[in-house]
């Protein structure tokens, strides 16, 4: 067994839209990134990378080649499992937390859930989506940015 730990933030101030663990949660603004920015999945892209010991998000999928603008996280998590699955390693279970001031997750929680079990190949009840506000404190509370950590089990 293998445990990976994931984290990523973005500040909000695109158009739009915001989308967190392959789910719109708001149209009318989003987080500025070089891919579609969902923090969720590059937590959860990073924990994995990091239990197999193959690097971080920025060594495979860098933000400095232009190939990875507006790049869809989905695919880009999809390619992650691939990845670890070539090295010998299957992802058992995924638990992501959202840091955000003023975006609802509660709404959303089934469907991303359902949408990352797709993606990561594993039935629903092995995948966690979670929020939290920071009760106002930093960027996070002064609803500046949003962020996630991840933690992924591989087997």
């Amino acid at each position: 067994m293998r445990i990976g730990w994931g984290f990523d933030a973005h500040r909000i101030g695109s158009d739009g839209p915001m989308t967190i663990a392959g789910v719109v949660v708001a149209e009318d603004r989003g987080l500025i990134a070089t891919s579609d920015g969902d923090v969720a999945l590059h937590a959860v892209g990073d924990a994995i990378l990091g239990a197999a010991a193959l690097g971080d998000l920025g060594t495979h999928f860098p933000s400095s080649d232009e190939q990875w603008q507006g790049a869809d996280s989905v695919g880009i998590l999809s390619r992650i499992v691939e990845m670890a699955r070539e090295a010998g390693l299957l992802v058992d279970s995924v638990d992501v937390t959202v840091i955000a001031q003023s975006v609802r997750i509660a709404p959303h929680r089934e469907a991303m859930r359902r949408g990352l079990a797709e993606v990561l190949e594993l039935p629903p009840d092995r995948v966690s989506v979670k929020a939290t506000t920071t009760d106002g404190m930093g960027y996070l509370g002064s609803d500046e940015g949003v962020a996630a950590v991840a933690v992924a089990v591989l087997n």
